[in-house]
Formats: C-alpha cells, sequence, structure tokens
C-alpha cells in the first residue's frame, strides 16, 4: 500500500468528513491509485478540483500517487484575469445543463442569456452523458453525479436560494463577460428574435400596444416578452449579481 497526505483548501473542505476538515490528512491508497481516485474518495468531486499540488509541483488529477507524496488541493475558482476557471470547458460561451433540482437556477441563467438545458425527468446518466458530448457544464448538488466519470465539466452549487447560486457561478466561472441579458426563451431556453409592432400587434393586449414598441420573440414556442414591470424587475435582479 502507498501512503498519502492530502490538505484540502477553501470550499472543498465542505465536502469532507468534520473531523478531516482543516487538517492534513493521512490515507492509505492502493499502489496504482490516481489522485483523481483518492481525491474523490475522501468526498471531493474531481469538477471542483482547481490548482492541485503534489510535493510542490503543480500536477494533473491523473498522476498517479507514490508512497510519501503530500498533495495540497485547491478549489476551482475564476481567475483575476477573467479567464476561464477549471470546471469550464474554455471554449467560448460556456453552455450549462441543469439536474433536476435546479429549475429556478436553469431559469436565471437563460435570463442571463447563458444557453442552459433543463428537464426534471432527466436521470442522473442521461445528464452525464449531455454534458460530455455537448460539452455542457453539469450543475447540481449531487456530488455523486459528478464523480462519474464522463462527466468532464461541472459545477457543486452551494448556495440554497437561486439568486445566490446564480452569483456563486458567476464568480467561480468569470461569467459576467459572456452575459447577454434576455436572449433566451426562458421557457424553452430557444434564442429570441426581434419584431416589430406591426408584426404581433393582433397578438397583443390593447394597453401593451400602447405602451411598448419592442418585442421579443421565441420561434421555438411562440412566446412574446416585452419590457413589462415583470422584464424590469428581472433587470434589476441580474443587476444585483
Amino acid at each position: 500500500m502507498t501512503q498519502a497526505s492530502f490538505r484540502f483548501h477553501g470550499a472543498l473542505e465542505r465536502f469532507l468528513a468534520p473531523t478531516r476538515r482543516g487538517r492534513v490528512i493521512r490515507v492509505e491508497c492502493a499502489a496504482v491509485a490516481s489522485v483523481k481516485h483518492q481525491i474523490e474518495a475522501l468526498g471531493v468531486p474531481h469538477t471542483e478540483v482547481g490548482l492541485l499540488l503534489i510535493n510542490g509541483e503543480a500536477a494533473a488529477l491523473t498522476q498517479r500517487l507514490d508512497d510519501g507524496d503530500e498533495v495540497i488541493v485547491h478549489p476551482a475558482q475564476a481567475e483575476s484575469s477573467g479567464e476561464s476557471a477549471p470546471g469550464h470547458p474554455g471554449a467560448g460561451r460556456p453552455r450549462f445543463v441543469a439536474d433536476a433540482h435546479l429549475g429556478a437556477l436553469a431559469r436565471r441563467l437563460r435570463m442571463a442569456g447563458f444557453d442552459t438545458l433543463y428537464d426534471n425527468a432527466y436521470a442522473d446518466p442521461a445528464l452525464a452523458d449531455l454534458a460530455r458530448r455537448e460539452e455542457r457544464i453539469l450543475l447540481t448538488r449531487d456530488r455523486e453525479l459528478l464523480k462519474r466519470r464522463q462527466v468532464l465539466h461541472g459545477c457543486y452549487v452551494h448556495a440554497l436560494r437561486p439568486e445566490a447560486q446564480l452569483q456563486e457561478l458567476y464568480q467561480r466561472l468569470g461569467l459576467r463577460p459572456w452575459a447577454l441579458p434576455f436572449s433566451r426563451c426562458l421557457a424553452c431556453n430557444s434564442s429570441l428574435q426581434a419584431v416589430s409592432l406591426a408584426e404581433v400587434a393582433d397578438r397583443l393586449p390593447p394597453r401593451v400596444r400602447e405602451r411598448h414598441r419592442h418585442f421579443l420573440h421565441c420561434p421555438h414556442c411562440d412566446k412574446l416578452f416585452w419590457e413589462g414591470s415583470h422584464w424590469r424587475a428581472m433587470r434589476e435582479r441580474l443587476a444585483l449579481v
């Protein structure tokens, strides 16, 4: 057997048993164990790992452990330069898929203009496969789902309230430069298209026809959006992120 020591920092300690927090953890590992395997055995999903040091040197999750190795694990987070954090595919605007318990967060991400798939009928294997196939970031509060081998990019969402969850993702993934508020349908996630009053006048209540001139249309589910009080409330909510 191989013996190694681990020290976790920041939010990663929340995944550990209470008796293992705030200290060096010494464990016995299989001789062929990778550092990823042992980190997950201690409770931390690989998607949550940022900077990983073994004996003071940067290392990959696939690295095999040697006897006496000292492992320091930092959480994934956005760089101060604004670059994508670990957990982000890193190829343009990030896209998401949210599990069945994060419907309110999915709606807020769509509000901010992010391509976010959500269906409360998705099973865990389907979520993991979809995230990998379409290079989406998997959002969940289920750590075991994030430990699945096929999950390459994911985020464990610590916050409980939707507004705080959105703030958490903005900070971790550096999302602000990518936001395009009110460019996606809140209901179906499709891209919205600008339409004129003349094109949709027959579908609008009289008061809306009188007060508004700018409209957005979803070509998939045929919904219409305009800047009413609900829209303004959503804009104010996003401004706080």
